[in-house]
């Protein structure tokens, strides 16, 4: 069975994505609960494989993070 995936591009407006912050599929508008995968792009960008586990469809998001200074 092909895969199909596609990037979609994100920010993050509140600290904590958690919670009720969760994407939804864009074809079957079914609620993620938990990334496939995740990979670290670079020191601030981190991207996330996320399967619809009711339709199957795949797609990746993109979040910049920023540091906290620690004290």
């Amino acid at each position: 069975m092909p895969a199909i995936a596609e990037i979609l591009s994100t920010v993050a407006y509140k600290p904590d994505p958690r919670g009720c912050d969760l994407p939804t599929c864009p074809v079957c508008a079914d609620t993620m609960v938990a990334a496939e995968a995740s990979a670290y792009l670079n020191d601030n960008v981190i991207s996330y494989l996320w399967t619809c586990d009711t339709c199957g469809y795949g797609f990746v998001t993109k979040h910049s993070v920023k540091r906290f200074a620690c004290n």
